[in-house]
Formats: C-alpha cells, sequence, structure tokens
C-alpha cells in the first residue's frame, strides 16, 4: 500500500523559491491573468515542466475558501453563552456547520471541535480566526485540517 501524504502550513518565507513561483503561476491561471501553462510559466519565470511538477503538491491556504471542509478547533471557557456566540460567528460568515463535538470541561475551559464546509465564506480564513478570538471566553481558535 502506498503511503498517505503528509500535510503542512509552512510559512511561504520558507518555501523554496520555486514553490512561490508555480503558486503565483497557478493564480494567474486561476483569475484569467493568463490563459495557458505556457503562458502563466513564462510570466513567473519557470517552465511548463517545473509548473506541472509541483502544482498537484501546492495550495494556499486561502483556497480553503473553494468548497473545502476544515475541521476548527476551539478552545473555550466554561461559561454560559460562549459556545453560542462562536457558532453565530460561523453562520454570519456564510460557513456550513458539519458537525460540532464539544469535550468535557476540565481545568475551567473546553476543548470544541467545529467540522465546517467553508464554499460560503465572505471573509478570508484569518479574518475569521481572529473573530472567533476575540470573543470574550474564547482562549484560541485554529485549523486543524482542511
Amino acid at each position: 500500500m502506498g503511503q498517505l501524504p503528509q500535510y503542512f502550513i509552512v510559512d511561504s518565507q520558507a518555501l523554496p523559491d520555486i514553490f512561490l513561483r508555480v503558486a503565483e503561476a497557478k493564480r494567474l491561471l486561476e483569475t484569467g491573468e493568463a490563459a495557458t501553462v505556457n503562458e502563466a510559466a513564462r510570466a513567473v519565470g519557470i517552465s511548463r515542466s517545473a509548473f506541472y511538477k509541483y502544482k498537484n503538491a501546492l495550495r494556499p491556504f486561502n483556497d480553503m475558501l473553494n468548497g473545502r471542509i476544515v475541521t476548527f478547533q476551539i478552545l473555550v471557557k466554561n461559561e454560559p453563552g460562549v459556545l453560542s456566540a462562536v457558532l453565530n460567528i460561523f453562520g454570519r460568515s456564510g460557513v456550513n456547520i458539519l458537525t460540532i463535538n464539544q469535550g468535557i470541561p476540565a481545568g475551567g475551559s473546553a476543548v470544541v471541535s467545529v467540522g465546517a464546509e467553508t464554499s460560503g465564506l465572505s471573509m478570508t480564513m484569518e479574518e475569521l480566526l481572529e473573530q472567533i478570538e476575540r470573543q470574550p471566553d474564547v482562549v484560541r481558535c485554529e485549523v486543524l485540517a482542511g
């Protein structure tokens, strides 16, 4: 059996230049600024073969907005109404919640996992995380998978 791929979120400054150029070429194609792979590759200074070699292995973090299922992990204090306030933020942002799993509070806080479909997201993923973390009694919010 083949080994399953592992995924990492990496700061773009730590990536080799070729990955950034491939990401830019993909963006040019998606936005219509380049009509062909050849045109996009030429515009960013890479070969077509380099583009094809890495194009499927590279996906921008914000690509989660395109109909992706994302798992959020939120650490909330054990206070009435905190989870409701967080879920309201998801609703106002256009996220479709698929699953919610809250652990039993321990030490005054609980972990909540939310599985959500993000194709309707009306803001960036970073803005959504920031809005959730600004809520009183939310300790931390992060994306686990997506």
